[in-house]
């Protein structure tokens, strides 16, 4: 029994490597051509949809019961919790501005304007209509309209409309409510406490059905590779270059340059004593694809860099639901990406709403497994983006997002590490309760 296990626990991105060689190798050999009783490669394409429309639906109740969740259990003393906000809040913002630098300055989505109806239409079951593209050009409201459009008219519009702001604002209110009520002890607390349980419970459900379909990506990816090269060839990977590179140019620039400059400044530890000695848990991050897993890395790295086992516990275990740069600075610059690719002219003022909606939801997923990828599609809607062309994106995004995720994690452990620098110069504690 555990030898089977250990036999067949391959990392997913080990997986995801294997079903781009397999499905480049199958459209390359049949092209659009049938085999295997009828079998085509645009008939496999169809998995790849079925996976987005599948993380589509569960990302919204995700996001709320995990942010209940994490309001419910996660108690930190108010002087250490707003410098920790405040820290968290400083670098997404430095984040935030590198890729806005990027984008506006090099705007690589550009290689792929007037190609984006040719690679939208290789993904299967996908119809980019004239009509859409328009509406997405047309940017007929103003910042204000705009910013309107998200607050809920209703407490289901936020869940039946996939928005993410929305939905979060909900949670954050809902939250906060059901936490003050739990330190109450009145005739309320036994429901608030029965409460309290069961949305752990209903996050504990989502999150395994979510690890379900993870499971499943690799033969999406097997798929819509297959597909994708039968109809082009192999032509279409020197187009994802472009992306690739982008999103990596942005996550380098913010965790080579940004955090050891802060490191060594602010907190005095110098790039060889941040990156030196923080070289097992940033490994460790990008191979195993998670931040979380590597908490017990990132604590002893921290302790090799004298910094004090209050702050790292809680910028490693508490803070680290915030710290999540690598994702919400990858899920900015692909909204980008894709709106340059379209053509789609964004003012500043849509753009700093593009970063608000990757800030709420990298904070919003932290702690699910490949949340990146999870919450891009809302990213791309807050962004304006019509479900054809998020619909049909996603899929060829997700060929490279393996490459991509492994450094978002790796990202994301650094600016752990950063943070519990900058809080060591004072006493910092954090409690997780249980809910009993």
């Amino acid at each position: 029994m555990h030898e089977t296990s250990r036999r067949l626990s391959i990392p997913l991105s080990i997986q995801v490597l294997i079903a781009v060689i397999g499905g480049t190798t199958l459209g390359v050999l049949f092209g659009q051509a049938p085999y295997l009783n009828g079998l085509r490669n645009e008939q496999l394409g169809q998995l790849g949809l079925w996976v987005v429309w599948m993380l589509k639906t569960l990302a919204i109740p995700l996001i709320f019961f995990a942010i209940l969740d994490a309001l419910l259990r996660t108690s930190i003393p108010m002087r250490q919790g707003t410098k920790l906000l405040v820290i968290c809040l400083v670098n997404v913002s430095v984040a935030m501005a590198i890729g806005l630098a990027i984008m506006n300055l090099w705007q690589p989505g550009l290689a792929w304007l007037g190609h984006v109806d040719e690679l939208l239409h290789l993904v299967p079951g996908t119809t980019v209509s004239s009509s859409a593209l328009a509406n997405v050009q047309a940017g007929s409201q103003s910042p204000i309209e705009y910013l309107a459009s998200y607050i809920p008219r209703t407490l289901t519009n936020p869940f039946t409309s996939n928005n993410i702001i929305g939905v979060v604002l909900l949670a954050l209110l809902l939250g906060s409510t059901l936490r003050y009520l739990y330190g109450k002890s009145d005739q309320t607390s036994g429901i608030v406490v029965m409460v309290a349980r069961s949305i752990e419970r209903i996050y504990g459900w989502l999150v395994m059905i979510l690890e379900w379909i993870i499971v499943v990506v690799p033969l999406a990816v097997f798929g819509v590779v297959a597909q994708v090269v039968g109809k082009s060839g192999v032509g279409v990977f020197s187009v994802l270059w472009i992306f690739l590179v982008a999103m990596l140019t942005g996550l380098a620039v913010h965790s080579l340059l940004y955090y050891p400059l802060v490191a060594w400044l602010v907190g005095n530890k110098s790039p060889k004593q941040y990156v030196g000695q923080g070289a097992d848990a940033i490994m460790t991050a990008v191979s195993c694809n998670s931040s979380l897993a590597t908490v017990p890395v990132t604590l002893r790295c921290l302790e090799r860099m004298r910094v004090s086992a209050q702050s790292a516990r809680l910028a490693a275990c508490v803070g680290t639901n915030l710290n999540n740069d690598g994702i919400t600075l990858y899920e900015a610059m692909a909204a980008l990406f894709l709106a340059q690719a379209l053509g789609y002219d964004l003012p500043m003022a849509k753009q700093i709403l593009i970063v608000l909606a990757s800030i709420i939801a990298g904070a919003g997923v932290a702690g699910i497994p490949e949340a990146g990828l999870i919450v891009l599609p809302l990213v791309l809607a807050a962004a304006g983006l019509p479900d054809q062309v998020i619909l049909a994106a996603i899929p060829l995004i997700m060929t490279v997002d393996w490459i991509i995720a492994r450094a978002r994690s790796g990202v994301n452990v650094m600016s752990d590490m950063l943070v519990a620098i900058l809080l060591d110069a004072g006493k910092s504690a954090s409690i997780t309760k249980p809910l009993a």
